[in-house]
């Protein structure tokens, strides 16, 4: 027994060093892509600036040269029939012309600078992007490696009883961890990194589009320049949103759970979510563990009916007593067979981390479903666990 408390000790002890660690590095990387970020506006400002200096270049450029082909031509008349003009008809002709091609040379010199410079910024501004994007994606990534030392990991040693039992928890955390990372990852690379490279490109044609087409068409390109824009950061929030809830800590599970489930009923657009509750949760906060247990389990599940059994209609329901929590989501999607999904475990990871996570906080999950006839999943909970 005193070994097993000393063993105890000494993970707590090596948890409070990998969290301030890992926090650390959080903070440095954070102060990164704020950096980063800052010299991004920066330098987007200087190009805003560049590029409105290479358009009056390019404007005084065409003006003058107008005025010196006038003048080369006047000075060739001049030349062919220099009997007809004085010396000083001559030698002005010749003046003019040659101070017009000189304003002309150092005006196209000048372009050539500016433009220079253009470029030199734009290719800053993309490696700066993707500084800010990675910085992003491992402030998030390392988020969530935190979230599971705080939580799970710090309750090891009430959960586990020999070392083995540590070892194989351990493991599990780990596999979750790198899931959650790769599902991050991907979710950031197709969402707001695609969203923000085409903003990129779109942004370079704007100027273009001035010139050759007109104000009205550069305009209509930049609202919907700007529409992008707004995807994008609604992705961003959406992702931060998804990795941990803030509402969550403050509000607790069922404000929390009602305000997310309208957000992803307004965001997909074709599918009702109805959400009830009973029992007095908004007054007496459940324990930590099992708001943040039944909010995931609520959104895998209502992620599931969105994405594989494309559900038009989902109810989520959630019901409390003195003893139990019970949580049921109902959808009328494709359903499928159970029985090949236990079979085959690798296209059913999301049901299978919710069963461990059910099976953590000594519940119970079923789930009824056919195929064509929709989906039933019932999740009950002890409180005195």
């Amino acid at each position: 027994m005193d070994s097993k408390k000393l063993d105890c000790k000494v993970l707590d002890q090596i948890l409070d060093k990998m969290v301030k660690t890992v926090d650390g590095s959080k903070g440095e990387i954070f102060k990164i892509g704020e950096q980063s970020r800052h010299q991004y506006e920066s330098l987007v400002e200087e190009l805003k600036q560049i590029k409105i200096q290479v358009n009056d270049v390019i404007e005084q450029g065409d003006k003058l040269e107008v005025h010196a082909r006038f003048a080369r031509k006047r000075l060739s008349e001049v030349s062919k029939h220099f009997k007809q003009f004085s010396e000083e008809e001559i030698r002005e002709a010749y003046e003019k012309a040659h101070k017009l091609q000189v304003e002309l040379t150092m005006l196209q010199q000048k372009e050539k600078q500016l433009r220079d410079r253009r470029d030199d910024l734009e290719r800053r501004l993309l490696g700066l992007q993707e500084t800010i994007e990675r910085a992003e994606v491992l402030v998030s990534q390392i988020t969530v490696v935190l979230n599971y030392l705080h939580q799970d990991l710090r309750q090891v040693g009430l959960l586990i009883e020999d070392a083995q039992q540590r070892q194989d928890f351990g493991l599990r955390i780990i596999e979750a961890q790198e899931e959650e990372r790769k599902r991050v990852s991907r979710e950031i690379h197709d969402g707001p990194a695609q969203m923000l490279a085409n903003v990129m490109m779109r942004s370079e044609l704007i100027e273009r589009i001035f010139r050759e087409r007109g104000s009205e068409e550069g305009f209509k390109e930049i609202r919907s320049l700007r529409q992008n824009v707004r995807n994008a950061l609604y992705e961003v929030r959406r992702i931060i949103y998804d990795l941990r809830p803030m509402a969550l800590d403050d509000l607790g599970l069922i404000p929390t759970l009602r305000k997310y489930l309208y957000t992803i009923e307004e965001y997909n657009g074709k599918t009702r979510i109805l959400f009830s509750s009973l029992g007095e949760f908004e007054e007496n906060r459940l324990p930590p563990r099992f708001e943040v247990a039944l909010f995931r389990l609520a959104q895998e599940a209502v992620t599931n009916a969105l994405k594989h059994a494309e559900a038009r209609e989902i109810q989520v329901k959630v019901e409390v007593n003195q003893s139990n929590i019970v949580l049921m989501i109902k959808d009328n999607g494709k359903g499928f067979d159970t029985r090949d999904t236990i079979q085959n475990q690798k296209k059913s990871f999301g049901l299978l981390g919710m069963r461990e996570r059910v099976e953590l906080l000594n519940g119970r999950m079923t789930i009824d479903s056919k195929i064509g006839l929709g989906t039933f999943i019932m999740i009950q909970v002890p409180l005195n666990v």
